[in-house]
Formats: C-alpha cells, sequence, structure tokens
C-alpha cells in the first residue's frame, strides 16, 4: 500500500490500548469492579485525555466497572490509568464496603422464638 492510498490521520482510528497504558501493566495497584472512585485535583492540560476524562467524571464517586464502562476501554487498562492517578494522588480509590455476613439460621430461630414469647 503506498502513501498515496493510506489518506491522512482518521480520527476514528482505533488507538492500541498499550499506548494508552504507556506499555505499563496493571500489578502496581489492585482494583476491584466495585472499587469507588473520586477525584482529589483538576484535570492538567498537557495529561492524557483518558485521565482527565477520568478527573472530570469522578467528580462524584464512580466505581471502576461505571469507568471503564464510560470510557469504553477494558478494565485492565482502566486500572494502569487508575493506578498512576492514584500514585500522583490526584485521585483517591475507595474500597467496597464488605457484604455483611448473614447470621446462621438457627440464631434467628432462636431470636424469633424468644420475640414470641414475649
Amino acid at each position: 500500500m503506498t502513501s498515496e492510498n493510506q489518506g491522512p490521520w482518521n480520527e476514528g482510528t482505533p488507538v492500541p490500548l498499550y499506548v494508552i497504558t504507556g506499555g505499563q501493566d496493571s500489578s502496581a495497584k489492585t482494583f476491584n469492579l466495585v472499587t469507588l472512585i473520586a477525584t482529589r485535583s483538576e484535570p492538567d492540560p498537557a495529561m492524557q485525555p483518558e485521565q482527565a476524562s477520568i478527573l472530570t467524571m469522578c467528580s462524584y464517586p464512580l466505581s471502576v466497572a461505571e469507568v471503564s464502562a464510560y470510557l469504553s476501554l477494558p478494565f485492565s487498562v482502566v486500572t494502569v490509568l487508575l493506578s498512576t492517578l492514584v500514585e500522583e494522588e490526584r485521585v483517591e480509590a475507595i474500597a467496597p464496603v464488605p457484604v455483611a455476613a448473614y447470621p446462621e439460621r438457627g440464631l434467628l430461630e432462636a431470636v424469633i422464638h424468644g420475640l414470641r414469647k414475649l
């Protein structure tokens, strides 16, 4: 294919994911799909557009899954971007609240029995 057939740069051409992540992997920090991300600073004009978008959209806390969906990027790519932002203290990662353990059935039955006696 010659340069005449290639045409000008097309803005719709997908950018390889390794360009967005800078070749980094997501081993720096582990995120859960429901980890909440909250912005701690304003976007810098010199930063990556994806990172600036994260800072803009997370003024109200969003889960990592939501950030991934809004950016239309895979979870693994978003975690690399978030790891960098957390290290730079531009966002805060808020761990999900653990699901409370359900009490045992025997305990519930004992409580119900005790209430019925009242």
